[in-house]
């Protein structure tokens, strides 16, 4: 566990205001509970023009959409849509449907995660390593056009924002080991069965995001890319979770975890900052790229952080043939 939890600060600021989310529209992932949830409450809240539940379970989503529509006293300004991160098909759906049906697009928050301690399988790999890492940037990949087009349509600064954790600062070791080759040995090693899986998927999002926003620099893209951190947080990510570590991890949740509402405050700061905050790694509302340790940001890692980079980007290659080519293109 990272070693500030006990300490991390619970009055965070919401720094996106009415002026800035009014008549925009925004894409949430894993927006019916959690994290999720309480940011796409607050973008409606804040004026958005539309908000895009993508969610796994419509029926999970509509119910979310119920109680966002009674909260704010509001309506039409939610919507449900399916996204299944483990499924690339479900992927590129949905980012067709963003494509076709949406005027514009002003900011992507890849919330959506999963923590498992149970070995399952989606598009060959461990689930975690699907949804957290393949399905995440493969959605990132498909939007970056739309994003880019919105950005130059309406004059307005987009920005996708990638949930990260600061559980990857623990997993040194185990990177070091599977660091060669490391979407492959993170399954032959079996990690997913000692929770390691997870802090490595968001090592390797914290990693990728950073490589992306290298190689598409805001004045080509068009968009601001960031990583934010959310903390330690009272959800349902540790559902799937058992034994011992569930037990760990609950009290500590009790004794220093943010509420969700008060965690989403984190995502929100990710479309919120500017140009500032672009490759960069966010905590507590702020650019905190201080506390990524040195290990993640020596040259061994940016030579680690361009192989991933590299390796992500035949996964992606065969998913949606041509999606990386696009996003990166002027």
């Amino acid at each position: 566990m990272s070693a500030d939890i006990p300490g991390q600060p619970r009055d965070l600021p919401i720094l996106l205001t009415k002026e800035a989310a009014a008549g925009g529209t925004y894409i949430v992932t894993g927006a019916n509970t959690g994290l999720g949830f309480e940011a796409a409450k607050h973008l409606v809240r804040l004026g958005a023009a539309k908000v895009i539940l993508a969610v796994r379970r419509p029926a999970n989503g509509e119910t979310a959409r119920a109680e966002i529509d009674a909260a704010t006293g509001t309506s039409g300004i939610a919507e449900v849509w399916p996204l299944d991160l483990s499924s690339y098909d479900s992927v590129i759906s949905f980012a067709a449907r963003a494509e076709n049906k949406l005027e514009r697009v002003d900011a992507v928050i890849e919330n959506a995660a999963v923590a498992t301690g149970q070995r399952s399988l989606a598009e060959g790999h461990i689930l975690p390593l699907t949804v957290n890492v393949f399905g995440t940037f493969l959605l990132a990949m498909l939007l970056l056009p739309k994003l880019k087009e919105s950005a130059e349509k309406f004059g307005t600064l987009p920005r996708l924002s990638v949930i990260t954790s600061g559980s990857a600062f623990d997993v040194r070791e185990s990177w070091e080991a599977i660091r060669e080759d490391p979407f492959r040995k993170l399954e032959e090693v079996g990690a997913e069965r000692s929770m390691v899986s997870y802090p490595i998927s968001k090592l390797m999002d914290t990693l990728i995001t950073r490589e992306l926003a290298s190689l598409l620099p805001v004045e080509k893209g068009k968009v601001v890319i960031n990583a934010s951190c959310p903390g330690l947080c009272i959800t349902e990510l540790d559902r799937n979770l058992t034994g011992t570590f569930k037990e760990e991890l609950g009290k500590l949740r009790e004794e220093s975890g943010r509420t969700a509402e008060e965690g989403s405050r984190t995502l929100l700061a990710g479309v919120a900052l500017g140009k500032e905050s672009h490759g960069r790694y966010m905590t507590n509302c702020k650019i905190n790229d201080e506390r990524l340790p040195e290990w993640m940001t020596d040259a061994a890692a940016q030579k680690d952080q361009k192989h991933l980079w590299d390796l992500l980007v035949k996964e992606l290659e065969i998913a949606a043939p041509g999606c990386v080519q696009k996003a990166l293109q002027v």
